[in-house]
């Protein structure tokens, strides 16, 4: 019993002493893969937040103090009064709120309107289907300045022109990416729950309200997020199809500080700040959904 008891200590001792060391060695590995990773996105994230850094330091600087060399970072004075100034210099009261109201509508209508075109492609079976969804994503490769031209002279037609019509009603037509974001998600969905509503005498329109759309949430906060993007971000259609200053969105109200002989940096930088409120604030509510999406 004593020699059998110290043959399974000796057989202990040799797996500790070559198992030990490879699980440690395993561990170091992991432990300086993990510190690389996180070296790697602390950089990557100073890279990404010094320019709005930046844009903060020259909102609060006077118009000589930003062109100083070498720059500087911190501001003396700091002049809060530049975005008094900036709110006051335009109407940008007024922007903001056709800024708010112009992307509202259009996100709500891309997607009301992608999500309902994209159910069809999922779960409804009718001819042509594959080649009309071909279509729609080839209408993604066309650029935006090949049909710049001709739109305008549509809206031109409607009377659409220095009106936000132009910025909203196309949102109700659907958007390519978002009907296929949303079509992929779709087709995940097990037909049984689509079975067991038609048995219980639900419309597809019902079937798509009610069980299809809260099942693809983060799907939908995420183009939400992007639709937001899109239409708060904005700069050539507020330009085109906008002439009066009242009617003209945030971004294309800030144009206005450039001039073709000077360039008012401070108030530039002040409105852009504020401009960007929104849409830290829409990701920031988001975040959890789109981070899934």
């Amino acid at each position: 019993m004593s020699a059998l008891w110290s043959e399974q200590e000796d057989l202990r001792e040799v797996t500790s002493q070559y198992m030990f060391p490879r699980q440690k060695s395993f561990r170091q590995r992991n432990l300086v893969r993990d510190y690389m990773v996180m070296l790697i996105l602390i950089l990557g994230s100073i890279t990404m937040i010094m320019p709005f850094i930046w844009m903060i330091s020259t909102s609060l600087k006077s118009g000589a103090e930003i062109l100083t060399l070498p720059p500087k970072w911190i501001p003396s004075p700091i002049r809060w009064r530049n975005y008094v100034d900036t709110w006051t210099f335009l109407p940008f009261g007024r922007l903001f709120i056709n800024s708010v109201k112009i992307t509202a509508l259009a996100t709500i209508g891309i997607l009301f309107s992608s999500s309902l075109a994209a159910y069809g492609f999922a779960r409804f079976r009718f001819p042509g289907k594959k080649l009309l969804f071909l279509i729609l994503l080839g209408t993604m490769m066309i650029p935006m300045a090949v049909t710049l031209t001709p739109v305008f002279i549509l809206y031109r037609h409607l009377g659409w022109v220095d009106t936000h019509y132009p910025l909203i009603v196309p949102a109700f037509f659907g958007n390519p990416f978002g009907i296929f974001l949303l079509r992929q998600y779709f087709l995940t969905i097990p037909n049984e729950l689509e079975d067991a509503a038609k048995i219980d005498g639900a419309s597809p329109f019902l079937i798509y309200w009610k069980i299809f759309l809260p099942l693809v949430k983060p799907a939908l906060a995420t183009l939400g997020v992007f639709s937001f993007m899109w239409s708060w971000n904005d700069f050539i259609g507020p330009i085109i199809y906008i002439s009066s200053l009242y009617k003209m969105t945030v971004t294309a109200g800030l144009s206005f500080f450039v001039s073709m002989y000077e360039a008012n940096f401070s108030y530039l930088m002040a409105g852009s700040t504020i401009g960007i409120i929104p849409i830290l604030m829409v990701y920031f509510f988001a975040q959890r959904y789109f981070i899934s999406g």
